[in-house]
Parts: structure tokens; sequence; C-alpha cells
């Protein structure tokens, strides 16, 4: 209850808030870290990422799902995403969700719709 933000990255992101950013299965890992900590009783959570991520053989998969498929470091933490194509923001305690709020210059809604499974609305200034 003392730290007002937290800004970490993540390797996923699941459209009710979720957060995993620790570990990729079958990858040596080290341990947790503090993220689990950083996240836990903060205020405000932002993440800042890449919005896909790249596999070996040129292709991209989505970091922004539905639901993580990898192991989570906090559920329902997530308030605020910042990508290389757009800002979301996450209502992780109303009716839950995620709202695209901004586009990075030279993006379209549509182009974040191809590389996005997690649900969204849109509400663009």
């Amino acid at each position: 209850g003392h730290i007002n933000l937290s800004i970490l990255g993540a390797m996923q992101v699941a459209e009710n808030g979720d957060l995993a950013n620790w570990m990729i299965p079958g990858k040596m890992v080290k341990g947790m870290g503090g993220a689990m900590d950083l996240v836990a009783g903060v205020k405000k959570v932002v993440v800042v990422m890449e919005h896909t991520a790249k596999g070996k053989d040129g292709s991209e998969s989505p970091k922004l799902l539905a639901a993580c498929d990898l192991p989570l470091t906090g559920t329902h933490v997530v308030d605020m995403v910042i990508t290389d194509l757009g800002v979301f923001t996450i209502d992780k305690k109303g009716e839950g969700g995620m709202t695209l709020v901004e586009l990075a210059d030279g993006v379209t809604e549509d182009e974040v719709r191809r590389k996005t499974t997690a649900r969204f609305t849109t509400k663009l200034a």
C-alpha cells in the first residue's frame, strides 16, 4: 500500500487485467524476481511492451489476450497497457474489459484488431 504507481514490462496481458511477465515455460529462469511485489497492493499498474511477440521464423503472436497462457504474475492488476501500436485502459474492477484510447502515429484500428486477441472497445479522442 506504499506504492502509487508501478510501470513494468510484460510477456502477456489479459483483457481482465491479468499479467504474465516472469516466465516462458521451457526456458531457464532464476526465479520470479520482484514483479509480484511491484503489482501487489499498488494503486495503479501500467504495462509498457511491444504489441506482439516475434517468433524466430518472423511470425508475430499477440501479447494482448483473452486469457494469459503463461504463468501469472498477478490477477486483475493491470490498469493501462502502452504498446508500440496504441494505449489501452483496463476496467479491472467494474464490468471489466479493455478500451483502446489512443493509436500510435500511422497505425489503424484494423491493424490493432488483427494483432490483438483480447476483446476491446474503442474510445479514441
